[in-house]
């Protein structure tokens, strides 16, 4: 299976596409995909990769799987392609970033526009069956995607992670707290998001931070 990444992540990872689960993790997608109706559709299951570069990463919002239902996924989490209806979370999403900042809701829950400004969407695991959430946990994807996190946290400085539901936030010991910033809430689903994601601040915080290092803040 041809990897299709970013060329500079491509040479970041060279050495942990050789790896042994990895090319189990490879083996096991390609044939998940030539018997069973997975998500994303191929070309985007590194697109988080592809539309934000490892030199221009500033903010990172980790997921946990791909969405499940047809039209969905395009390998960015929370984001949904132009024309498709905002899942829940994303409206969840939408409304705090309304309540943080005063921004309405944009008319395409495609989040490119973040990604582009260097916000990497990174969902743990990058492949999913239709309608079976969680089908591809544990079969490698973890591994690839923890050592992702490892590698941002130990070679960059100053970099802010979000992390949203309990399942992100066991990402937490992966990442220097001593040289990034760490923003933790309940994740933005219905079943949480009144619970402590409304009101989190994370998106004007994210951007204190930024400036405060430097760098230009997300337009979000």
């Amino acid at each position: 299976m041809d990897i299709k990444i970013e060329d500079g992540w491509k040479e970041l990872l060279k050495d942990e596409f050789e790896k042994s689960y990895f090319t189990e993790l490879i083996s096991f997608v390609k044939s998940e995909y030539g018997s069973q109706r997975i998500y994303p559709p191929g070309k985007y299951i590194f697109n988080a990769f592809d539309k934000c570069p490892f030199p221009k990463t500033k903010v990172v919002i980790l997921g946990q799987d791909p969405y499940h239902e047809p039209g969905q996924a395009h390998g960015l989490c929370f984001s949904v392609p132009e024309g498709v209806s905002f899942p829940p979370s994303l409206q969840n999403i939408f409304k705090e970033l309304q309540n943080d900042l005063g921004i309405t809701a944009p008319k395409t829950g495609n989040l490119e526009r973040w990604a582009e400004q260097g916000v990497f969407l990174l969902n743990a695991t990058l492949t999913v069956r239709a309608h079976q959430a969680g089908s591809h946990q544990k079969k490698g994807w973890e591994t690839f995607t923890d050592n992702i996190i490892s590698l941002l946290s130990k070679s960059r400085e100053h970099l802010v992670f979000l992390l949203w539901g309990a399942y992100a936030q066991r990402k937490e010991e992966l990442i220097d707290n001593s040289k990034h910033l760490v923003l933790k809430s309940v994740h933005p689903s219905p079943l949480s998001a009144h619970r402590g994601f409304f009101g989190n601040h994370h998106f004007s915080k994210t951007n204190e931070y930024l400036i405060s290092h430097n760098k230009q803040p997300v337009r979000w």
